[in-house]
């Protein structure tokens, strides 16, 4: 039996080129299609495709929005969602919507066909470029630990007055410490931070690369 594909494609020259890649494979049949997000909400429902291509960019109702009003009305039907978008955000928020694919309309006729079965067998296709964004966004690497983790509660406090523009004499009046004192934790700053100036302490304290 034919896998049953529906397109929704804004493009008619597009549209037209999936759906005759479709009709002419063994295996598959384009049983819809549809120029709008708003045509294939009220016509999809009744039509019950495998399969949905839905185009991400879409006049009017974007392909994300369809996808999500759709799934709850066709919870069997699993939707690919094609589209020259590699953007990091679009591909979540379509997956987040409902979409268990993700492919570039570039994708070779050979490579979607595979991806529209791999869908129905319950898999999630992804172009390598997609699925290489994936996995990088979850390989941030972890924040190193700052040198002003070191500081002690009064000298992190002093620190960010000192970042904040404050004056020795400014830092002291605001603490209720002597100048002296006020001067001496500014010096043990400077040692723990390994940094020889203010504008270093500061450009450490914000997380830069201080100044040699």
């Amino acid at each position: 039996m034919s896998l049953s594909v529906s397109i929704v494609e804004d493009d008619p020259g597009v549209r037209a080129s999936l759906a005759r890649l479709i009709d002419s494979s063994p295996g598959f049949r384009c049983l819809s299609q549809h120029p709008s997000a708003e045509l294939a909400l009220q016509e999809l429902p009744k039509a019950k495709p495998e399969v949905v291509l839905m185009d991400i960019n879409l006049s009017g109702l974007n392909g994300v929005e369809c996808v999500r009003r759709l799934k709850p009305l066709l919870p069997q039907t699993q939707v690919i969602m094609l589209t020259v978008y590699q953007n990091t955000e679009h591909i979540f928020n379509a997956l987040a919507a409902g979409a268990t694919g993700y492919l570039l309309k570039q994708t070779p006729p050979g490579e979607l066909l595979t991806a529209i079965r791999e869908v129905h067998s319950g898999g999630s296709p992804m172009s390598s470029h997609i699925a290489r964004k994936i996995v990088q966004s979850f390989q941030k690497p972890a924040p190193a630990a700052r040198d002003t983790e070191n500081l002690s509660p009064r000298e992190a406090e002093i620190l960010d007055l000192l970042a904040k523009g404050y004056l020795y004499k400014e830092i002291a009046d605001k603490t209720g410490l002597t100048y002296a004192t006020v001067h001496t934790h500014i010096r043990h700053i400077y040692e723990k931070l390994q940094v020889r100036s203010r504008a270093q302490a500061v450009a450490k304290h914000l997380g830069q690369t201080p100044g040699r």
